[in-house]
């Protein structure tokens, strides 16, 4: 069986959109932000009793950090932090070493783990899917009822068995969501864009970490750069007007290289035929006041 190589960031949730890709298959995504995670604690097996790295992300101002848990934040030079958990198995770190969003990549496999939303105290039709009692005919009351609870049980046992479907609080617990696809990866502004619904809020909290299961990952899809798109357009309708021909397989460099070129040649073509026609006036000029 294949070594897995434990691998996880702390992230916040964004919201979610849509992304093209160049095929033009419309893609829906959540956007998680990933700020650069530090290592406030190193565990292991021989001190432990097992191996783990304590994570802590989104900056917090020290005076709304306990001082207990600034102090623990300062053996790794770094802050208050809103968001600490730890992820068993991440070896090769040391403390106050940071970590960002560059150890992922696209197609990669993932597991999210976040808080779902609370729904508060819910019948067992929204909580359990059941389905409800007859509109008409009878129901809503006795032996039909529209959405309260049915038949708990016998009259036997004298009570109502444990893992019975009814009514009570819903949401606000941990959820994981597993192998969801990494669709890109923005760097500079600290992003990771998967595929699907991510458990949680906005700005809820989440713990991203390469898929348990081990399945192989995908090959990343192609997203359709409609800013290129759009610049290249421009650089195409410049260069027809500058009689210059390009086309759209060439890269945005080679577009503006070529329109670069064809403007200076104009502007030259522009400066000769001033030039030109100037030397005609003068000449004119010249042969009016021979012949006076």
């Amino acid at each position: 069986m294949e070594v897995i190589i434990m691998k996880g960031i702390l992230g916040r949730k964004i919201g979610m959109t849509s992304v093209f890709s160049d095929n033009g298959k419309n893609i829906p995504v959540s956007v998680i932000e990933v700020q650069p995670n530090v290592v406030t604690a190193v565990l292991t097996k021989e001190k432990n009793g097992y191996s783990a790295i304590q994570l802590s992300a989104f900056d917090r101002r020290e005076k709304t950090t306990k001082k207990p848990v600034l102090g623990h934040l300062k053996k790794a030079n770094t802050g208050g932090k809103y968001f600490t958990k730890e992820i068993r198995s991440m070896e090769g770190f040391k403390l106050g070493d940071k970590l960002t969003v560059s150890q992922f990549k696209a197609g990669e496999l993932i597991d999210v783990t976040g808080t779902s939303k609370g729904k508060g105290f819910q019948g067992n039709i929204k909580r359990h899917n059941q389905k409800i009692g007859p509109k008409s005919h009878g129901g809503g009351g006795g032996s039909q009822p529209l959405r309260q609870t049915g038949s708990l049980g016998d009259m036997v046992s004298n009570r109502v068995f444990k893992g019975m479907t009814m009514p009570g609080h819903m949401g606000n617990e941990k959820v994981t969501v597993q192998n969801i696809e990494i669709i890109s990866i923005d760097e500079k502004q600290n992003l990771i864009l998967v595929k699907g619904s991510i458990p949680g809020p906005k700005k809820g909290f989440l713990i991203i970490k390469n898929a348990v299961k081990g399945l192989s990952n995908k090959e990343p899809i192609v997203l359709a750069n409609f800013k290129e798109e759009e610049i290249k357009n421009h650089l195409i309708k410049e260069a027809k007007s500058y009689g210059a021909s390009i086309n759209a397989d060439m890269s945005i460099d080679e577009m503006q290289k070529v329109v670069d070129a064809a403007y200076k040649a104009k502007d030259e073509e522009k400066v000769s035929k001033k030039s030109e026609s100037k030397n005609e006036n003068n000449d004119l000029k010249k042969s009016e006041n021979g012949d006076k």
